[in-house]
């Protein structure tokens, strides 16, 4: 049944939203055999979720998204690959911004369509960062691919020609509208971060401090104590020697 629900999808192309010029800029593949897990994280791409290091691949809520960007190539930029999972009756997105609270976000939808048994819709907005408002964006992705299960949404999607690769990753949900999706809801944002490398968002652990340097200084000090302790027995002989010498004179 999912694998028909694909096709459907791909067959019919997107929902086109009120104010949209069309969907050419959108391709959508074939495969049904893909994988959203955390397979992979820091090691060869990149992964973000909330609740932290939550599992999409298990039965509690887990918005998750994960970034494959190759490395900028003039003049194509970078490509880069996404993968995204959540749990929404309306819509999930993945944003890309320089500032989230000035500028633009770039954010791509991945919905279910509830007025047509819940298909598996994907849509492309910029979104004003100051009053939150959806423009229209004809922003080519190739490779799309969705499903819903009742309100779990999975997709994932390859952006081209990316010109920067430096951007804080937005997660968050909505609802879908008579006029298409509603206001973002941000639950996730990463801060700024080089999609490039998986491990970019990996805490760096420091070696802990070696206590060589005390440790030999404690040896050569007991040793000196232990070498001062075994001479004291000649010590008192040789006082008792000294004092005893007087005495056998006299005598």
């Amino acid at each position: 049944m999912e694998r028909g629900l694909i096709l459907l999808v791909a067959a019919l192309g997107v929902y086109v939203a009120s104010g949209d010029q069309g969907t050419s800029y959108l391709s959508f593949s074939n495969n049904t055999q893909v994988n959203i897990s955390r397979n992979g994280c820091g090691d060869t791409k990149l992964c973000v979720q909330t609740p932290e290091n939550c599992d999409p691949t298990g039965n509690t809520s887990c918005l998750f998204a994960s970034v494959i960007a190759s490395t900028p190539i003039a003049p194509n930029g970078s490509a880069m690959s996404f993968q995204l999972s959540g749990d929404s009756m309306g819509y999930i997105a993945l944003g890309l911004t320089v500032n989230a609270s000035q500028g633009t976000t770039m954010l791509f939808i991945c919905a279910q369509n509830s007025s047509n048994n819940g298909s598996f819709f994907f849509q492309t907005v910029d979104q004003n960062n100051t009053n939150g408002v959806f423009t229209p964006a004809e922003r080519v992705t190739r490779e799309i691919w969705g499903i819903v299960n009742k309100n779990v949404i999975k997709c994932e999607f390859t952006v081209p020609n990316m010109n920067s690769t430096t951007f804080s990753i937005l997660l968050g949900t909505g609802n879908i509208t008579d006029n298409g999706p509603g206001p973002f809801k941000v639950s996730f944002n990463s801060g700024l971060l080089n999609l490039t490398n998986p491990a970019s968002n990996v805490p760096t652990t420091v070696p802990p401090v070696t206590n060589t340097t005390v440790t030999n200084t404690t040896v050569t000090t007991t040793t000196m104590a232990n070498s001062i302790g075994a001479v004291q027995p000649h010590a008192l002989l040789l006082l008792l020697s000294v004092l005893t010498l007087p005495i056998m004179l006299r005598a």
